[in-house]
């Protein structure tokens, strides 16, 4: 049976409970996790059931920070992971976009925005969404980079490297018009959509990111470019 299950974490039993009635309505199963290692204890114990987890930042035990940083050091298909997080707390969004967080919503939230928002993560995931525009998807490749849509998997230099979610993605739209140079807005409408509690910082971040993966020196990039004044573009290997 394919991932249907999403887990929420969050310490507050008002929020657990809304969320869950939500996502239940949209067909998804719901496990709920009051702290930080109830919350990886689940992770360890029902890792091929959860599709994506939406996880608040301030939790007793182990914060949700931590929790991202373990999930994200682990390896392996890397679980799509949705930040909560006080309004005016900028520095835990930067900080999760930093370790590896798909999105970030704000408190206090409409629960329709996170259901809006899980599922945007999700369409955004899955192999269909990079088709060839008949169902197929595509292998992609530039230079000494390999993209394989149905595996989610990326070569560099011959090795496999793991890529979160949005990294995926950003690669993804890269490698499919090469050379061609986007905008931070360009970038923020066509990976993330609209938000208005995304901006254009998350897409330097997450480009910042994707160059410690890609490039043979991050200090210097050579693949992903900056066009200065403009946006980024991405060069095939000379």
């Amino acid at each position: 049976m394919p991932a249907n299950t999403i887990l929420v974490v969050d310490d507050e039993l008002g929020v657990r409970d809304v969320l869950k009635r939500y996502l239940e309505r949209e067909g998804y199963d719901v496990l709920l996790a009051s702290s930080g290692p109830e919350a990886l204890g689940l992770l360890e114990l029902e890792r091929e059931k959860v599709l994506l987890v939406v996880l608040d930042v301030m939790l007793p035990g182990v914060d949700g920070l931590e929790i991202l940083k373990r999930v994200r050091a682990r390896g392996g298909n890397p679980v799509p992971i949705i930040m909560l997080s006080a309004r005016s707390e900028e520095f835990d969004r930067v900080a999760g976009l930093e370790l590896g967080a798909d999105d970030y919503v704000p408190k206090p939230f409409s629960p329709r925005e996170v259901v809006s928002r899980v599922k945007a993560v999700l369409r955004r995931g899955a192999p269909d969404a990079y088709g060839d525009g008949r169902g197929q998807a595509r292998s992609l490749q530039s230079g000494q980079i390999t993209l394989h849509p149905d595996t989610r998997e990326v070569e560099v230099d011959g090795k496999v490297i793991e890529l979160t979610a949005k990294e995926f993605e950003l690669l993804w739209l890269f490698m499919r018009h090469p050379k061609q140079v986007f905008t931070r807005d360009q970038l923020l409408d066509q990976v993330w959509g609209f938000s208005e509690f995304i901006d254009s910082s998350t897409v330097t971040v997450h480009i910042h990111r994707l160059r410690d993966k890609i490039e043979p020196d991050p200090a210097k990039p050579t693949r992903l470019v900056t066009v200065w004044g403009v946006g980024y573009r991405l060069e095939p290997d000379r």
